[in-house]
């Protein structure tokens, strides 16, 4: 599989958080959208959690953005066929918002294989 250039500029910052809290259903949503499609990884030098999906589902993203301020997109990507973007959430906002919320979320209840590649990620990262 041939990696798709260097990410395009970024589409928007997330708009300011409210300070409001994170409701069940967000953290469900978030939950679920990482547990069916994110990817918890790094580059060798940082932890990164992403998530691709088609640009269909931008309003997906503009949620993510919202519940995770901090995070990124990037794209649109045209690759093999496929119109795609990637969210990211990586660094400060990694550690201080996405490692703390999803700490406190069932994923180990809910899907043994992604709490593994998760707690793998924070064991390779020392989070």
């Amino acid at each position: 599989m041939t990696l798709p250039p260097a990410p395009a500029p970024l589409l928007s910052d997330p708009p300011p958080s409210s300070g409001a809290p994170i409701t069940a259903f967000d953290q469900g949503l978030l939950l679920g959208l990482l547990i069916g499609e994110g990817h918890f990884g790094g580059d060798g030098k940082q932890p990164h959690v992403t998530l691709r999906m088609h640009t269909r589902s931008r309003r997906v993203f503009d949620t993510l953005l919202r519940l995770v301020p901090g995070s990124k997109l990037c794209g649109p990507y045209e690759h093999g066929g496929r119109s795609y973007y990637q969210w990211m959430a990586r660094g400060e906002v990694l550690r201080t918002l996405l490692i703390p919320l999803l700490d406190t979320l069932p994923m180990a209840e809910t899907d043994e294989h992604v709490y593994g590649r998760y707690s793998d990620m924070k064991a390779r990262y020392g989070l």
